[in-house]
């Protein structure tokens, strides 16, 4: 294909640079968690020392999942991170049952807990020292995700750009926190570390939770594997963008709890709404209306990620046949995957109006992790299958082994922490396998398929959307 026509054609083309990976990375891990989950994970470990220890460990589990997926990224060449991955590994059901889990529990929920957080940050500078209105938190709650929803659906180079800006806005709130919690540590005050390792208060069946809570502030360190086709450079830039991000947010999580903590007792966290705008309310009061618009845009930043990586997968999926072909479109102007943009758009919308954070967190974590354990089961499988392939990125046998294990027993686990949110995950989960074997499996009948070819012709139309018209792996 010549160069004009190559320019002209509607594909997803390589805009995302090694720097744009970093950027995307640090940005869908700092996010809400940092600002949400220290008292999800203090509240379940029971101590200042076991949260600590906590979140030291859910950083290592990051690198080693995050390492696994960056040996996936070069062996298999197709966006779509966990689905894709799954697909090509253990096959079409365990795909088909993660994209079904995906849309309808782990996606929306994931976005309707940042965009609460967004919302609640945002208005957190008006109503202080009194909690914002509910309702008022979740109508600024949906205005940030309709207004990424919007830029994701107008431009990838856009939605890119934004991305590397509110990193940047990320690591600033981080170090805003960071600074002065140092400065009171060095000056004596570590009152509230004493005695730091209560084991009276651990609770081993709680622990699933305080690691669920962990796991969701470092969660993002799989985004690169969702858009390995638009990375220049993959084979290089995957590994390395990984490495770099993962170790940089590690060291910035462990020096903003001891933050926290050198500020705030164990209740102060447990009692707060916002532990970030309790923090600034302590240590440096001149700051309590710039923090809390700091983090809100670093919620921002990880909505972004998530819409710009999840449109990816419903993308590849409908490639596949496991999802309608109206989502593998793309703007014959934007060059952006329109209809897989604009389809979550009605669930994140219900779950944010009656969804409270923590509930949701739980809700979703368990199934998560179960296909992200199955993601790099399927990598040692790959491995013992396809011996021949050299991968440009390998590692040693126990980081996919070890860190298999651990997230299956943290999901086995968790029946007994919370029954109730991991038994609707798991249901949602399980709902899965008759619409794979009654829609995907079975061939529609002819007035079916006419009547499904007419709607998909008609919505294509009006989005202005085609298929892809040059392969991109």
């Amino acid at each position: 294909m010549g160069k004009d026509k190559k320019e002209q054609a509607v594909f997803l083309r390589k805009k995302i640079t090694l720097l744009r990976a970093f950027s995307l990375l640090i940005g869908s891990m700092v996010g809400s968690g940092i600002f949400i989950s220290p008292k999800g994970v203090l509240k379940n470990s029971g101590s200042v020392g076991f949260s600590l220890l906590v979140w030291f460990s859910c950083g290592l589990l990051s690198m080693f999942g995050a390492l696994c997926y960056a040996e996936l990224g070069t062996r298999i060449t197709k966006s779509g991170g966990h689905y894709i991955y799954i697909l090509e590994t253990l096959g079409p059901l365990p795909s088909f049952l993660f994209l079904w889990a995906e849309f309808f529990a782990i996606r929306p929920a994931n976005s309707a807990v940042v965009s609460l957080a967004f919302g609640r940050y945002m208005l957190e500078p008006f109503f202080a020292p009194c909690a914002a209105p509910v309702p008022a938190v979740k109508l600024i709650s949906l205005l940030g995700y309709y207004t990424v929803l919007t830029l994701n659906s107008w431009s990838v180079t856009w939605s890119a750009r934004l991305q590397m800006a509110l990193s940047v806005v990320k690591l600033l709130a981080l170090a805003l926190i960071i600074v002065p919690g140092m400065m009171l540590l060095a000056q004596g005050h570590t009152e509230n570390f004493q005695h730091a390792f209560d084991r009276q208060s651990l609770v081993l069946d709680k622990l699933p939770l305080a690691f669920y809570a962990g796991m969701f502030a470092y969660s993002g360190w799989f985004q690169t594997g969702f858009v390995r086709e638009e990375l220049v450079k993959p084979e290089r830039n995957i590994p390395l963008a990984v490495i770099v991000s993962v170790i940089t947010v590690i060291v910035g999580y462990m020096l903003t709890n001891v933050s926290y903590y050198t500020v705030l007792g164990t209740e102060d966290v447990l009692a707060s709404p916002a532990v970030a705008v309790s923090f600034v309310q302590r240590a440096f009061k001149s700051l309590i209306s710039v923090v809390p618009v700091l983090v809100a845009l670093s919620c921002f930043g990880t909505m972004n990620g998530g819409i710009f990586t999840f449109s990816r997968t419903l993308f590849v999926a409908s490639r596949e046949g496991q999802w309608p072909p109206l989502f593998s479109m793309i703007h014959i102007r934007r060059h952006t995957p329109l209809p897989a943009v604009m389809l979550m758009f009605p669930l994140v919308t219900a779950m944010v109006c009656i969804g409270d954070i923590y509930h949701l967190l739980n809700f979703f974590s368990f199934s998560r992790w179960l296909f992200i354990g199955l993601a790099t089961l399927g990598l040692i499988v790959h491995r013992c299958r396809h011996p021949e392939l050299h991968s440009p990125f390998q590692v040693p046998l126990f980081v996919p082994v070890s860190f298999t294990i651990i997230c299956l027993f943290t999901v086995a686990m968790s029946f007994y922490s919370d029954p109730v949110n991991i038994s609707i995950g798991c249901t949602i989960v399980l709902s899965g396998f008759p619409v794979y074997y009654l829609v995907i499996r079975r061939q529609m009948s002819d007035r079916c398929r006419n009547l499904f070819y007419y709607l998909t012709h008609k919505l294509q139309l009006l989005l202005e959307v085609v298929q892809q018209e040059i392969k991109t792996y």
